[in-house]
């Protein structure tokens, strides 16, 4: 076997990510030895492999549900915005430049499709199955002519199309229709049908649709997956949660101690790694929200400032909307505050930037004694330490290099009494640190909390994962997917009128 399968959606959020490492989750269950992969991807969520290269985080979990080590292969192609109009080009997982939207769809899109199908083909060649995951909807076609993503990678690579609808939004048997119906007659052939992904009730009401979609279309439907909460792990963007009053999902377990513990995230702009607080929402007790209004950390016991693409620009939104006095007066009162990447960068003294914003020197907050000055060259590693008296493990994404001219080491930053600052990603996944942190975080903040001693966040991801295999495993046609992942699409499908230009 050495199949492959395109999971292509009718939209953004419609359920891409988490069908794919579901997918990849139920193959290597089954014995079969599978990769993910993403020709290009659009994400601030990004994760550092073994080799020391950027890419999506979200592949990065796919690879975790595929029981495999993340490469560069599997994501050849990270678009990291900075802006509204310009993104930051990594490839292959190294930075190569910032690019304007009409400068990449214009032609340097079309220069990467041989980098990325080289990538896949020696996927192809390695493993028994790749499951690639499309981007947005295959059916954008003011973007077809440069598309290396969707129908672009489906058709050189002769992959079979399984389109996603996400039932919950409402209209997924017009997307559906819409999507095939949009597409060329050359494209079309390699559509074989739908997964309806949110499903909530009866299944057997919406059988007559799925019947008039399969007369319409001479598709079928591949399955039906419940809506499950808590299955949006690693998301690429961080939209859905920066929205004011969104609140991370926490397990729903009583604390061990007396008190709960509340953790307001500033949702400041181009917000990256919004995952590094997902840790502290597995802690039975801790309750994560993100606040973007100064009133909204009053109550908070710990606040975190995460990491962001644009540090100058997330110091002077925090200075704008009065969080930063807030902050300021929380330090000066000994509450607990934790800065990671670009937000430990923003609790320093002062900032020069001639790469990222251009905006030269700047004062940041001042309340850890370090000194940041960007570099051209980006800093990406895997670092292994000790801090509060256990180990940790980290991933570093920075260009701003940190002279640290004093404080309390805490692992490559610093602390100053309840300020903690560190460019490490990904260390409160680390179970001992996490809770030797938060005992510390409950000391500061007064409050009766401790830490559950049993609570595995590598053991609750697995739980996850093996969630996201079952939904698969129950609730698709799994002999049928299994024939398309090996034979690809079925022969003869109808085209739909009207189509689009070839």
């Amino acid at each position: 076997m050495s199949g492959g399968l395109l999971v292509a959606g009718t939209t953004s959020d419609a359920g891409k990510s988490v069908v794919t490492a579901g997918i990849c989750r139920w193959l290597v269950r089954q014995g079969v030895k599978v990769a993910p992969f993403k020709a290009q991807n659009m994400s601030l969520n990004s994760f550092v492999t073994r080799e020391g290269a950027e890419i999506g985080r979200a592949q990065a979990m796919q690879a975790q549900a595929a029981r495999v080590e993340p490469t560069a292969l599997m994501n050849p192609v990270l678009l990291k915005p900075g802006s509204d109009r310009s993104s930051q080009v990594v490839l292959m997982g190294k930075p190569v430049g910032e690019m304007t939207a009409r400068g990449y769809h214009g032609g340097r899109q079309e220069a990467l499709l041989s980098t990325v199908l080289d990538c896949l083909a020696e996927l192809r060649g390695t493993y028994d199955a790749v499951i690639c995951e499309g981007a947005g909807s295959p059916a954008e076609i003011n973007l077809r002519r440069t598309d290396i993503v969707n129908m672009g990678i489906a058709r050189n690579a002769r992959l079979p199309v399984l389109v996603v609808g996400d039932i919950d939004r409402g209209g997924v048997f017009a997307s559906f229709f819409g999507t095939v119906a949009l597409l060329s007659r050359e494209d079309q052939e390699f559509v074989a049908g739908f997964l309806v992904n949110k499903f909530r009730g009866d299944v057997s009401l919406l059988e007559p649709g799925l019947d008039m979609l399969h007369g319409l279309t001479g598709r079928r439907t591949y399955g039906v997956l419940p809506f499950r909460h808590g299955l949006g792990i690693d998301e690429e963007d961080g939209l859905r949660v920066s929205l004011r009053g969104a609140v991370r999902e926490s397990r729903v377990t009583s604390p061990v101690g007396e008190d709960v513990l509340r953790v307001a995230v500033c949702a400041i702009p181009l917000m990256s790694n919004f995952t590094d607080v997902d840790a502290l929402a597995a802690e039975p007790g801790v309750v994560v929200r993100f606040v973007d209004r100064a009133e909204e950390l009053a109550d908070a016991d710990l606040v975190v400032v995460p990491g962001t693409r644009g540090t100058v620009k997330a110091l002077e939104w925090l200075r704008e909307r009065g969080l930063a006095d807030a902050i300021l007066r929380r330090a000066a009162e000994g509450r607990p505050v934790l800065g990671i990447c670009g937000g430990f960068q923003v609790l320093g003294e002062h900032i020069e930037d001639e790469v990222e914003s251009r905006a030269g020197h700047v004062e940041g907050l001042g309340l850890l004694p370090v000194r940041v000055r960007f570099a051209r060259e980006k800093t990406l590693t895997r670092p292994v330490g000790e801090a509060l008296g256990e180990h940790v493990e980290g991933y570093e994404i920075h260009h701003g290099v940190a002279d640290v001219t004093g404080g309390e080491p805490f692992l490559d930053g610093c602390r100053v009494g309840a300020v903690w600052g560190t460019h490490w990603h990904g260390s409160l996944e680390s179970d001992g640190f996490r809770r030797a942190f938060l005992r510390e975080v409950a000391a500061a903040a007064g409050r009766r909390f401790v830490p559950a001693a049993d609570t595995s966040f590598a053991a609750l991801r697995e739980e996850q994962l093996d969630r996201l295999g079952d939904l698969i495993e129950e609730h698709a046609d799994t002999d049928a997917l299994w024939r398309l992942i090996e034979s690809g699409a079925p022969q003869g499908l109808p085209f739909i009128p009207p189509g689009a230009p070839a």
